[in-house]
């Protein structure tokens, strides 16, 4: 039996008279996917939280054993199926830069990518706060995080053919070019969409009740964040300015203006629930910019041309060197990353190990809960937002 194991029959086999064991999941409509916590309470108070996994496992690993690179690109798009296009993205370019070919990559194929990653950045940031409303009680701003996200997934949708599970970001390239009309429609959009962050500001961000549900509760303290590996919104709602995009510089980000969003502690504590909602409301703004900038950059200097093919630089094998490598990105929950283990004969890779950033984010639960009241669980909770397809990989 696991250390872990023999401190978890201890605790529970060993409570106080007045502690209570209290299961909230797997099915609950507040644990966001089959998530079971194990609350051990104290009347309204929360002792301590155990998460219990494994009622989503994806068997992506698994997978990886008996596919070759190209073919497992669809599997990317199922574990944080909220950020398909983020996924894929940040698989892709390990894969490219094992074969040595990431510099050989398009600047519009670049563009595009980037593209439709912050478009899926704002979808799943959408979400995020939308389900964390109505987790809240707030039910209006959950039907308009849904109703302006479902645009983008129409966008999505007519560039690669699916809603959600995208496969779209190709070794060496994209499935297709934007079609004829995307780029215009894209700007239609965004000038659709700024007025709605207004008013969904004015709506949530200073709302009173949810102030009050959200601020100096569930508070990370930055050094507790640094060691549990948390990323994403979440640690940058600690106040570290930690950002991928701009700590690696890959693709094109390091072409493109925007701000790193922190917590400041507005409304109540640095770390806190509100600081890691704010944080999120303020990429979404800073996605924004990317995206303008994206497409006068593909409307002006990058312009579609008949002979431009996006799938020109597809290799015909996948078959990298021998080697260990790992590759991140900043996925909209946080650092998605792929450790490969190239054997150097096969299309197939010996070994691929995902460290997918809710998995990480969510183990801090425990930390942040304790005193807390059981309703508070549920607002500490989405706070995280976590996918349990990206947990259980």
């Amino acid at each position: 039996m696991t250390k872990a194991l023999e401190k978890y029959y201890d605790r529970i086999t060993n409570l106080k008279s007045e502690e209570m064991i209290l299961n909230m999941g797997p099915q609950h409509p507040s644990t966001h996917g089959v998530l079971r916590l194990e609350l051990i309470t104290n009347g309204e108070i929360v002792v301590d939280v155990i998460p219990h996994l494994g009622y989503l496992h994806r068997c992506f690993e698994k997978h990886c054993e008996s596919l070759t690179y190209p073919q497992i690109i669809p599997y990317t798009d199922r574990m944080d199926y909220m950020a398909s296009m983020n996924n894929n993205h940040a698989f892709v370019m390990g894969v490219e830069r094992m074969l040595g070919i990431d510099k050989e990559i398009p600047k519009r194929v670049e563009y595009i990518r980037v593209l439709v990653c912050e478009l899926n950045r704002i979808a799943s940031h959408l979400i995020a706060i939308g389900t964390y409303g109505i987790d809240i009680g707030a039910f209006t701003p959950f039907m308009w995080c849904f109703r302006d996200r479902e645009h983008i997934m129409n966008m999505l949708e007519w560039a690669s053919g699916a809603r959600m599970l995208y496969n779209y970001i190709w070794v060496g390239g994209l499935f297709y070019d934007l079609p004829v009309g995307f780029e215009e429609r894209c700007k239609e959009f965004i000038d659709y969409f700024k007025p709605k962050l207004v008013e969904l500001d004015e709506l949530l961000t200073q709302n009173r009740i949810f102030i009050d549900r959200t601020a100096n509760v569930g508070v990370l303290p930055l050094d507790v964040a640094i060691n549990y590996g948390v990323s994403g919104p979440m640690l940058r709602a600690s106040g570290l300015k930690y950002d991928l995009r701009r700590v690696d510089e890959y693709s094109v980000y390091p072409e493109i203006e925007f701000d790193i969003p922190v917590g400041k502690g507005e409304m109540g504590s640095i770390g806190d629930c509100w600081d890691r909602y704010k944080v999120r409301v303020d990429e979404v703004v800073q996605s924004v910019r990317i995206i303008e900038q994206c497409l006068e950059r593909l409307t002006k200097e990058l312009k579609r041309d008949k002979e431009f093919d996006p799938r020109a630089k597809l290799p015909r094998k996948c078959t990298p060197k021998a080697q260990d490598f790992y590759v991140r990105a900043e996925n909209p929950k946080g650092e998605l990353g792929f450790y490969f283990i190239a054997d150097g004969k096969r299309e197939i890779p010996f070994r691929v190990k995902s460290r997918g950033p809710s998995f990480n984010n969510l183990s801090v639960l425990s930390e942040i809960s304790r005193g807390a009241m059981v309703a508070d669980v549920v607002a500490i909770l989405g706070s995280i937002d976590i996918v349990l397809g990206e947990v259980d990989r």
